[in-house]
């Protein structure tokens, strides 16, 4: 029996656009916490809920978790820096980010292209990473023309707004 090639596996996945997102949220300290998701969908219209997948590792995912509800912050192309900020683990990653509270308190990223506030449904351990299910209590887009930004190939890259 052979092993599994998880390199040649993720290679081949890589092929696979993503979505870039920024999930936002508060710990049971009021303090801002997010992380950056290429695994972010749209689950059920009815009810309303959307889903991620943060790696059962991942420190931020429980301190935003503890909080109750999160934010999803859709990144623009022009928004790079952020993707990379939030994708590494570190203390205090909004220093210098601008941000409004949704609804729920967890944070809007300025200049995201859109925002969805949700309550947390469920989490479901799935191999190595959990599957959270957030219910929809709000959302909105911007009036802004710019590009969306997704991960293809092992790289950042952008799609455009069809016309």
């Amino acid at each position: 029996m052979s092993s599994f090639d998880s390199a040649h596996f993720r290679a081949v996945l890589g092929y696979v656009p993503t979505s870039v997102v920024v999930v936002t949220g508060l710990d049971d300290k009021s303090e801002p916490h997010g992380i950056t998701i290429g695994s972010f969908t749209s689950v059920s219209l009815d009810p309303p809920l959307v889903g991620f997948l943060p790696a059962i590792n991942s420190q931020s995912w429980p301190l935003i978790a503890a909080g109750g509800s999160f934010c999803v912050n859709v990144l623009s192309s022009t928004q790079t820096e952020l993707c990379w900020i939030f994708a590494k683990e570190a203390d205090n990653r909004f220093a210098g980010i601008d941000w409004s509270a949704a609804p729920s308190g967890s944070p809007i990223i300025d200049g995201s292209l859109a925002w969805i506030d949700c309550t947390i449904h469920s989490v479901t351990e799935v191999g190595d990473h959990y599957f959270v299910v957030g219910r929809v209590e709000h959302l909105a887009s911007s009036d802004l023309a710019a590009d969306a930004m997704v991960f293809f190939a092992g790289k950042v890259t952008s799609v455009s707004r069809p016309d």
